[in-house]
């Protein structure tokens, strides 16, 4: 159950890590950012989101740790982090940014990374 709810967490944050980092751009976007919002009110709307992903992602690391009684290691909970964070960024650039598109490089990508957590987990 721990490792789930691990996982669980890393998604969670994961959402938040991705809006904070290209959110802004989609606000841009939709015209509620201009091309003239100063920098550092952009930088503080992210910093904004990335404190819910630090809400999230710390604790999900140290219940997930197995030196904390959790059921990864450190390797293997860096690992599931990065294949959780490119399934979310891809969710939401397909999702959210419309000219974006999937081609077979990403795919390949994908099954690299499906590959790196079977190889992390043996």
């Amino acid at each position: 159950m721990n490792g789930w709810l691990t996982i669980g967490l890393l998604v969670v944050s994961n959402i938040f890590m991705t809006f904070a980092w290209y959110g802004h751009l989609k606000l841009q976007q939709m015209k509620v950012l201009s091309d003239a919002t100063p920098l550092y009110v952009v930088i503080l709307l992210s910093w904004g989101l990335a404190l819910f992903e630090y809400m999230f992602q710390v604790p999900a690391n140290r219940m997930g740790y197995v030196g904390n009684g959790g059921a990864f290691s450190l390797m293997q909970l860096k690992v599931i982090q990065e294949v959780i964070s490119i399934t979310v960024f891809t969710l939401f650039s397909v999702l959210f940014f419309r000219g974006e598109s999937l081609q077979w490089n990403h795919l390949a990508a994908f099954i690299c990374l499906i590959l790196a957590v079977y190889f992390v987990f043996k």
